[in-house]
């Protein structure tokens, strides 16, 4: 567990929030944070900018009397999808807007930090709330500046390390996989409403559950490696149809960021190329891998409900997460948990609303239920995920074909 004490007040954990993104782009340049590498990332810079926008819209602009935009071209440049708040600059192009620099984005950001900061002690109950959503809001985007940040360097045919170390130890031996055996029955699943959660995250409700089994925790690389060699990639019946597809248009044949040499895999990371570690969780890998890899497994995803009942009771603020800056990566785990941290962990479950779900008025009410279409859960969190950001109800979603994050698998089976 962390030794670090999270700030008490809405004040303390709002700058702390602040603080840790500009903490993660400190080793960039102004080049490393315009660049995108593709469409589903975006630029350190527009990150930055974006959460600024965020408290200034729905804040400052809205709440604090007398407040004027910092710069009225911005909310074109980083709003992100929020139809409620008018024309936007095209996603895929965000890497071509080379002006305002970082230091001008920076400057925004401080001038906006700085403004609620003034403003806070006035705000009602409800926009205190607003404040609350954009720091897990601005959360997000840590682990997104991560992830988009690994992405880009690894676009680079030198490979350059974004923080650089001494090549990682490899751990012991993972414990062999054991099975965890759960009775089903009908279980209370999504938000209890104790605290902060996004919408998505309920109403609670009940959900019926056939027995079954759970992993006690993620596949490894070593494990994954033995798929591999065992034709795991080249095997058809393995395959969902989309993902045979895409396997072949894509040419995959191993996790993102993988690559064969002489001595065996290895890893790019965040610090640089080095080896793969046998036992710590396989990430970067998409739903079709995750899938394919329970078919060879003779077994199967877990639904997003098993892995959350299996999860009540564990500490979400245990395990590998994001505490400070710096070349985060999965590790073997070390507390006996493996629930949270590490990996994203796919479930078979689609990104669909919960009984009685409704979208939030006004602009906010677009943060997630629109996006609720073709997409999968991932339960758990990651080595990314800012430590204190995650609950058991959280749900996370992504394209089956995406793999940039550091997602990983935790199979199931029935019984």
């Amino acid at each position: 567990m962390p030794s670090h004490q999270a700030p008490t007040t809405l004040s303390g954990r709002f700058n702390a929030v602040r603080a840790l993104t500009e903490a993660l782009i400190a080793p960039l340049s102004d080049a490393d944070a315009t660049v995108q590498s593709m469409p589903d990332a975006s630029p350190a810079k527009w990150h930055l900018a974006h959460t600024s926008w965020f408290f200034e819209t729905f804040v400052l602009r809205d709440h604090v009397p007398g407040y004027r935009l910092f710069d009225d071209r911005f909310p074109f440049l980083f709003n992100s999808y929020y139809e409620a708040e008018g024309q936007r600059h095209a996603r895929p192009r965000r890497g071509i807007v080379t002006r305002p620099t970082l230091a001008d984005v920076i400057a925004y950001r401080h001038a906006v930090t700085a403004a609620v900061d003034t403003a806070m002690s006035q705000l009602s109950d409800d926009v205190r709330a607003l404040v609350v959503l954009g720091c897990h809001h601005e959360q997000q985007h840590q682990e997104l500046l991560l992830t988009d940040m690994l992405h880009l360097f690894a676009q680079n045919p030198i490979e350059p390390a974004i923080w650089p170390g001494a090549a990682p130890l490899a751990s012991a031996a993972a414990a062999p996989l054991r099975w965890i055996e759960q009775p089903g029955g009908i279980v209370e699943v999504g938000h209890d409403g104790t605290g902060f959660a996004f919408d998505a995250e309920g109403p609670r409700h009940a959900a019926l559950l056939a027995p079954h089994a759970i992993a006690d925790r993620p596949i490894t690389n070593g494990e994954w490696a033995a798929f591999i060699a065992d034709g795991g990639y080249r095997d058809p019946r393995l395959w969902l149809a989309d993902g045979w597809a895409w396997v072949q248009s894509e040419g995959i044949g191993a996790p993102l960021y993988w690559a064969q040499s002489d001595s065996g895999w290895t890893r790019f990371g965040l610090d640089g190329r080095h080896p793969v570690d046998a036992a710590a969780p396989v990430t970067h890998i998409s739903l079709y891998e995750a899938d394919a890899y329970a078919s060879w497994a003779g077994a199967r995803l877990p639904t997003e409900f098993e892995w959350e009942a299996a999860a009540k009771g564990q500490d979400p603020e245990s395990g590998n997460q994001l505490d400070a800056a710096g070349p985060v990566s999965p590790r073997a785990a070390d507390d006996g948990g493996c629930w949270f941290g590490n990996v994203w962990q796919w479930t078979g479950s689609a990104f669909r609303p919960y009984p009685g779900f409704r979208a939030a008025a006004g602009a906010v009410g677009e943060y997630n239920g629109k996006f609720m279409s073709g997409q999968f859960v991932l339960r758990g969190g990651s080595c990314a995920t800012p430590r204190g950001h995650m609950r058991a109800s959280y749900r996370n979603f992504f394209y089956p074909h995406q793999r940039w994050q550091f997602t990983g698998v935790r199979l199931a089976r029935d019984l």
